[in-house]
């Protein structure tokens, strides 16, 4: 069995780096800085994962037949990748006409699919959003920031979330008690 798809997913540490400016020609200057402040300063838990998910996106893209350029991707490479990325998931995803259908904690085995968790989708897409703009890219071409990224996503959690048979309930904002003229209540923000 290859490792090959299991690097790419762990970010193999064999892949290099790429900005948008290296797709485009003009990157090795800022390449070179941003290399030299990598060693001065140890990196944070969450920017390692940042930076180990740019470059597995980036080999990702490199493996497409034809290689995908960074400056030509858009949202549909990215559902494929997100799509490519579930042979590798680790949460059991129930599949309608399964028995375990909408059971929180199923009884026994069964042959639905392997999935990546949509908390791990939602974070990843949340981290590639800002490596692009870190390296290069402008906001308004994100491909991560599209709005076909945000409905699948949301289709990912409500297919989840029915499968194991626990409604997704979105978070209430907290009210804040306002004192005016010595009375205390709460009022809509």
């Amino acid at each position: 069995m290859s490792n090959k798809g299991k690097d790419i997913v762990e970010g193999s540490s064999r892949s290099s780096t790429s900005t948008i400016g290296d797709a485009t020609g003009g990157g090795d200057h800022q390449r070179q800085q941003q290399q030299q402040q990598q060693q001065q300063i140890p990196l944070s838990r969450y920017e390692s994962q940042k930076r180990r998910d740019w470059n597995t996106f980036g080999q990702y893209l490199r493996n497409q037949r034809p290689p995908v350029a960074l400056s030509q991707c858009n949202s549909n490479h990215v559902l494929e990748f997100l799509r490519y990325l579930d042979q590798f998931g680790k949460t059991k995803v129930h599949l309608q006409g399964c028995l375990f259908f909408g059971q929180v904690e199923p009884p026994g085995p069964c042959t639905c699919p392997l999935k990546q968790a949509w908390g791990s989708l939602d974070a990843l897409i949340g981290r590639l959003r800002a490596a692009y703009e870190e390296n290069g890219g402008l906001p308004e071409t994100n491909p991560f920031a599209s709005g076909s990224i945000r409905i699948y996503l949301r289709e990912v959690r409500d297919s989840q979330a029915k499968a194991r048979g626990i409604p997704y309930k979105k978070k209430k904002k907290k009210r804040i008690a306002i004192k005016h003229n010595g009375d205390t209540s709460n009022l809509p923000m």
